[in-house]
């Protein structure tokens, strides 16, 4: 069984790993755990802040007690990223982590497309399991999915981020609550299926392991 370490940037991340990732994971030799930001060092750790430099730190240090350590955090809002791509940030976290050489099997960062919260655009529907959900509300998130070609794709302003237009369909919506909520609704399987970066991430955990 492979240890894998997820450092991330929130309690709706960690959520979602244990309650999403966690048990196909574990069926395949992986046993992840997800670390909130800030307390691989002993911090109280929670989200926002998150940046280059302190998310390598977090992961390096993440590294001495793990087999693997991997991330799951947003690209939007993240700080220092400059104006290149989500592919040359998680590039920039690589090199910082490992050094050189670098070690690339046990050094895995993913950073989210646009935020994890457009994995949930992959079925609106499953917003049903959120109390006070209208069918009108399911159809705002259901055109605003029309747009993009994969739910990965959502964000194409401050005021349009993924996490804004379920806010702005669904104001009693709560992140850390309702989140995993919906995405275990979805499935993994189906999620994996309409997001191919997410998909490729959750492929390259799956190598790290064997069947148990």
């Amino acid at each position: 069984m492979r240890r894998l370490a997820v450092s991330v940037e929130g309690q709706t991340e960690e959520e979602f790993v244990n309650a999403v990732l966690s048990e196909h994971l574990w069926a395949v030799g992986v046993a992840p755990t997800p670390i909130l930001l800030g307390r691989a060092r002993g911090g109280r750790g929670g989200g926002g802040g998150v940046g280059v430099e302190k998310l390598v730190s977090e992961m390096a240090h993440l590294r001495r007690s793990f087999d693997v350590v991997t991330s799951l955090v947003d690209f939007y809002g993240f700080r220092g990223r400059g104006g290149g791509t989500v592919e040359e940030l998680e590039e920039r976290l690589i090199r910082g982590i490992g050094g050189a050489p670098v070690h690339r099997e046990n050094a895995l960062p993913y950073v989210q497309k646009h935020e994890f919260e457009g994995l949930l655009f992959s079925d609106v529907t499953a917003f049903r399991t959120v109390t006070g959900v209208s069918e009108q509300c399911i159809d705002v998130l259901r055109r605003a999915r029309a747009q993009f070609r994969t739910p990965e794709d959502i964000d194409n302003g401050y005021r349009t981020t993924p996490a804004k237009r379920i806010a702005d369909a669904i104001p009693h919506y709560r992140k850390r609550v309702h989140g995993p909520q919906v995405a275990k609704k979805i499935g993994l399987a189906e999620i994996r299926r309409q997001c191919p970066r997410f998909d490729e991430w959750v492929r390259r955990l799956e190598a790290l392991g064997h069947p148990v």
